[in-house]
């Protein structure tokens, strides 16, 4: 049974009956002596997306879920379903808009690396990578000279994510995207 304080973003515990999966974790430290940390935690529910927020201590239990983990790849996307592939015995699963809320500007058709969570043959979400690669479509011209500076300058997946890159990148080359916080890492 995870306590509050050992959720991290992605996992998936079970409230009153029903799956979750956390969204956004926040530690906050009270002010005042001898009060404990309270952790502000936003979970959606998977399948279905209701979204559920609460503040809990270090010592609430979440009861654990009995997760299946398969290695699997992105298919194709068919209007709000996007499919996926196990990569061990090729069975296909599909999950909604909903269920991948967050995660969908860094799906790429044929990607690799996914990890399927799976609780009675039903898939409830899925892990990506720590990080992606991805070609930049649209960005400003490169400027002569600007590697000395750490300025940056917004550029373009061919999902749509929009991430902020140092100036003297320019438009078609590889990046290294970090999933966890949308933010640059290096050329690829």
């Amino acid at each position: 049974m995870p306590a509050a304080n050992e959720l991290k973003k992605g996992q998936i515990v079970e409230i009153n009956g029903q799956y979750y999966q956390v969204r956004t974790f926040e530690a906050k430290s009270p002010s005042s002596r001898g009060a404990s940390t309270l952790y502000k935690i936003r979970f959606n529910q998977v399948p279905g997306g209701r979204k559920l927020e609460g503040s809990y201590t270090a010592n609430d239990q979440f009861p654990s879920v009995p997760l299946q983990r398969r290695e699997a790849s992105f298919l194709y996307r068919d209007d709000n379903l996007f499919t996926f592939m196990d990569s061990e015995d090729y069975s296909q699963y599909s999950l909604g808009e909903e269920e991948l809320e967050g995660q969908l500007e860094y799906l790429l058709d044929g990607m690799e690396g996914i990890t399927l969570l799976i609780v009675d043959e039903q898939p409830l979400a899925i892990e990506l990578p720590q990080s992606v690669i991805m070609e930049v479509v649209e960005t400003s011209p490169a400027i002569k000279g600007a590697s000395a500076s750490a300025r940056t300058k917004p550029a373009r997946t061919p999902t749509g994510l929009e991430v902020q890159v140092p100036e003297y990148l320019e438009q078609g080359e590889m990046i290294k995207i970090n999933t966890e916080t949308g933010k640059f890492m290096s050329r690829a």
